[in-house]
């Protein structure tokens, strides 16, 4: 069972304290990935921060929001859909600008009601998963932006489609949506999500990071899909990360250095 988030009486300092750090923080990492895309060639915008909410509650999460973080991310979805119900009624003139990102385990029963907030899903993981996304979608007459997560340190413990069902999958779901009457409805995949493997360093997780840059490149090939995204990368590998080519970086603990006991 995952620990309840944070609230502004849990912290380790003061709310004007929480407020300043996190703003810094917000500035640092965002600094910090911008330098490490200009190294590989890329803009300094080009790499999407997703602000890791997780661990705090709405309270605390308006105080990244406020910082200038419009990209979250969360694990569970009926946390995600709380917080957006809270900033909705709390901070309505920014809950329009929020981008939320489901970066957690999604079961298919939490499907429906997760697609009303129009998230970035990162943690499509099984075909099953897929199809029930791409059928709600449909029903609701929405496009839902999608990433598949794979699995590419290969450790049976980690969540994420084994490589060698990438490519049937991709196959699959691109003949279905083919044939389809459904226009401009269901899942569209936008890219792949992986995460290092435990324990690993950043020159460690780097190679496998590279292991999902081919990887997508091959599904580039395979279905002619654009895949223009990239979510690899935390708060300890998010250069080595951008090196391999990420454009979304999950970044939650150093956002909240200084404030989290």
């Amino acid at each position: 069972m995952a620990a309840d988030p944070i609230d502004a009486t849990q912290i380790a300092c003061s709310p004007d304290d929480a407020r300043r750090r996190i703003k810094e923080n917000w500035i640092r990492v965002c600094d910090e990935v911008a330098q490490a895309a200009t190294q590989t060639g890329r803009g300094a915008t080009d790499v999407r921060v997703v602000g890791v909410s997780k661990y705090v509650d709405a309270e605390v999460t308006g105080w990244l929001v406020k910082a200038g973080c419009r990209d979250l991310g969360e694990n569970r979805p009926q946390v995600l859909m709380q917080k957006a119900d809270w900033f909705s009624a709390n901070e309505p003139d920014v809950a329009g600008e929020i981008r939320w990102h489901q970066i957690g385990h999604l079961q298919r029963n939490k499907v429906r009601r997760l697609l009303a907030f129009k998230p970035l899903i990162h943690s499509v993981d099984s075909e099953r998963v897929l199809d029930e996304i791409h059928n709600e979608a449909i029903s609701q007459s929405i496009s839902v932006d999608v990433l598949m997560e794979v699995n590419v340190s290969d450790e049976a413990a980690k969540t994420g489609l084994p490589v060698v069902e990438l490519p049937g999958l991709f196959e699959r779901h691109c003949s279905r949506v083919a044939s389809a009457d459904s226009g401009e409805f269901g899942a569209r995949v936008i890219g792949l999500m992986a995460m290092a493997g435990w324990g690993t360093d950043p020159q460690q997780a780097r190679p496998q990071f590279a292991r999902l840059r081919d990887l997508r490149d091959q599904m580039r090939q395979q279905t002619n899909l654009a895949l223009p995204e990239l979510s690899m990368g935390m708060s300890g590998d998010y250069a080595a990360a951008i090196a391999e080519g990420a454009t979304m970086v999950r970044i939650g603990s150093s956002l909240f250095s200084g404030v989290l006991k």
